[in-house]
């Protein structure tokens, strides 16, 4: 990885979180890392009333994008090999 983060220690000994929001940028953040062998951990917050703010007029997609941030998680971890420890 060209610009790796700049964190002591080898990479499968390093655990990174990585805040996923569902979009590209975060999706591919976190699959570069895994890539370069880093322990990736992803996670999303939801921080209202999924129900109520659904049916508010203007409201936006966030809960489509935690359910697109699992998915980008879930087929990471399905297309990769298991790594030594």
């Amino acid at each position: 990885m060209t610009d790796s983060p700049d964190i002591d220690g080898k990479p499968s000994d390093t655990r990174v979180v990585v805040a996923m929001s569902g979009g590209v940028d975060s999706s591919v953040t976190a699959a570069l890392l895994a890539d370069a062998g880093y322990d990736v951990v992803g996670i999303t917050l939801q921080l209202y009333d999924h129900g109520a703010a659904t049916h508010r007029k203007g409201a936006c997609c966030a809960g489509r994008d935690i359910h697109d941030a699992r998915m980008v998680a879930d087929a990471r971890v399905a297309a990769s090999p298991p790594r030594p420890r």
